[in-house]
């Protein structure tokens, strides 16, 4: 596997800014989220790693060794994307070998099988090696998707949104699966989302997007617990941080504009008066939606709450995030 560090990489369409002077390292065998909406460069990023799209600016090392100037093949990194890219003529097997037998490769017939198999039992697909693509689930379509990466040994895997097209249960069970086949192999992964919940539960590290800019880099419990602005700390958590104005409640730093609430950190029964709009029961857990005035936050309590809809409760903070005009931290 292989340590990749961005530097300084800028990179537009047009009059588009995809990246601005964005500049990270993915440590070798870790697991790499880019997080952030539609629009902040997350898949040009995978796209100028892979060697798809080159740099206006910066640098790429791939294990110290300036990538720019390389071809996708030479850099030997492998990309899952979001559709499953399978060739449904071919078996199971055929789609797993089908990168084996690039002539850059040069992979025997002996290794060729041997590394089908050994993919095949990792995800957990062995029983289906003689079935067409066209006749698997969706969440087998993608474990041979993902498997046709996997048997070429890259340098890094570079994966785009990988499970967004499949049911809730799917994408939980792959979550796991997708952990586990990383940490056993030592693989370094570079993985694209929007999806909050595959960033906290996968990944090592997270680097936060927007329109371009990295934002905050770091792992998934220091961009939850010490977020630097507004947007990071809305990028993590669900349900989502809770924005109030700052004077919402007493002891506000100066130049404080805005006070940021994770739910669990907002304590019941003492401080502020609000109205429960609704009472949300979801077994290990109890979510209340609460109002005052014309603002709306979200609190957690325990499942055999009593609380019901319309009942008056009394809110403190505890743990507050304070923020400034621009939306950035200010550390009380």
């Amino acid at each position: 596997m292989a340590e990749v560090t961005l530097n300084n990489i800028c990179k537009s369409f047009g009059s588009q800014v995809a990246l601005a002077d964005v500049s990270m390292t993915v440590p070798d065998g870790s697991f790499v989220v880019l997080l952030g909406p539609t629009g902040a460069g997350k898949t040009t990023t995978l796209r100028l790693v892979s060697g798809l799209d080159k740099p206006d600016s910066g640098t790429i090392l791939i294990d110290g060794v300036d990538a720019v100037a390389q071809s996708p093949a030479q850099r030997n990194v492998a990309m899952v994307f979001q559709q499953y890219s399978l060739y449904p003529h071919l078996s199971v097997r055929e789609n797993l070998a089908f990168p084996l037998k690039s002539p850059i490769l040069r992979t025997s017939a002996e290794e060729i099988v041997r590394k089908v198999g050994e993919v095949a039992e990792t995800l957990q697909i062995s029983h289906k090696l003689d079935n067409k693509a066209t006749e698997l689930s969706g969440g087998e379509m993608q474990r041979v998707s993902i498997g046709r990466a996997l048997v070429r040994n890259p340098r890094i895997y570079l994966m785009d949104e990988p499970l967004s097209s499949l049911d809730a249960k799917l994408r939980s069970d792959l979550r796991i699966e997708l952990k586990r086949i990383q940490a056993s192999l030592g693989a370094t992964i570079l993985y694209v989302t929007h999806d909050q919940i595959e960033a906290m539960t996968m990944a090592t590290q997270v680097g936060v997007l927007d329109h371009g800019k990295l934002v905050q880099f770091g792992t998934p419990r220091e961009i939850y617990e010490d977020p630097v602005s507004i947007y990071a700390a809305s990028r993590l958590g669900s349900p989502k941080i809770n924005i109030l104005p700052a004077d919402f409640f007493p002891g506000a730093p100066g130049g404080a504009v805005s006070i940021g609430l994770r739910p669990e950190h907002i304590r019941l029964g003492e401080g502020q008066e609000v109205q429960t709009v609704r009472v949300e029961h979801l077994g290990d857990q109890t979510r209340l939606h609460l109002k005052i005035n014309d603002l709306n936050l979200i609190t957690l309590t325990e499942s055999h709450t009593q609380i019901q809809p319309g009942e008056r409760l009394k809110i403190a903070p505890q743990f507050p995030l304070y923020f400034g005009s621009n939306g950035e931290r200010i550390k009380s």
